[in-house]
């Protein structure tokens, strides 16, 4: 009778052991685990770095802006409509600007011209000239500053002090305005849009700011172009940038574009947007 008994207190005694050696196991301290470095283990590092190094934010990139912001950040027309915009940068000056507007007005094209704040207070004559001959005016910055590095205040007095220099001659504020550089942050694109301006940039580029002449410029644009785009050259330029191979390509240009039945037009008329504000 007393070996029913023997069993179940043996198992009494030996469980309570275990309980008395775990609680006398001592936990690591918060601290001491903090302090542990994966370098003094064995264990190899990771190759690039942790987790938190990497997956730390990035800006976006101009391709992912214009996905992201499609509304707002437009660079061609519609490919089914053959029409093609021809645009120019970094106007006015008194040297390559009237002469481009001399081709304009000869083969009967309306052109949109980005023009640049302070150009604008120089040479108000041209822009005056451009409206009254039908162009389109947008904004490029008071001082083709590179808007990116700007701060908010910055930024977005470069871009209403030009409206206003703009509006004064043209009787509009620009809807359309073009980064200089082609360079804009997302929070930029952000005051944009609550501004109801277009951003505009392109899908043809003449690549005629390096000073290329008129067979190179004709190159860049007539084996690019397509229905819809938008054609980026410059209509002034930097110091001793020389621009006259944008003058002399300009006439062929248009020549061929119009032989092959595509119609010139201005970016409003492109996207179907409305011109002044």
């Amino acid at each position: 009778m007393r070996s029913i008994w023997v069993i179940p207190l043996l198992a009494l005694i030996i469980c309570s052991g275990c309980a008395q050696y775990k609680s006398n196991q001592v936990s690591p301290e918060p601290e001491e685990i903090k302090n542990y470095d994966v370098q003094t283990s064995r264990t190899p590092n990771l190759l690039d770095g942790s987790e938190g190094s990497v997956r730390a934010p990035h800006p976006l990139s101009l391709a992912d802006l214009r996905a992201k912001y499609k509304s707002t950040f437009l660079l061609n027309g519609s490919p089914t409509k053959r029409e093609v915009a021809l645009t120019f940068d970094d106007a006015p000056d008194d040297r390559f600007t009237p002469q481009i507007l001399d081709v304009l007005k000869k083969e009967d094209v309306k052109a949109t011209f980005f023009v640049i704040g302070n150009r604008v207070e120089a040479h108000p004559e041209i822009i005056k000239r451009m409206a009254d001959e039908g162009h389109v005016v947008g904004n490029h910055s008071y001082n083709h500053a590179n808007l990116p590095k700007l701060s908010d205040a910055d930024f977005r007095n470069q871009v209403t002090k030009t409206d206003g220099l703009v509006r004064s001659i043209t009787g509009y504020k620009p809807m359309l305005i073009r980064p200089p550089y082609g360079n804009i942050s997302e929070i930029q694109i952000q005051w944009l849009a609550s501004q109801h301006k277009k951003i505009i940039f392109w899908n043809v580029d003449s690549l005629d700011w390096k000073g290329l002449n008129a067979e190179q410029v004709k190159t860049n644009i007539l084996s690019h172009v397509h229905q819809g785009s938008i054609v980026l050259q410059h209509a002034a330029g930097g110091t001793g940038e020389d621009l006259s191979g944008t003058v002399h390509a300009l006439p062929d240009i248009i020549k061929k574009l119009r032989s092959d039945g595509i119609k010139l037009v201005t970016i409003p008329e492109l996207l179907d947007l409305r011109e002044g504000q």
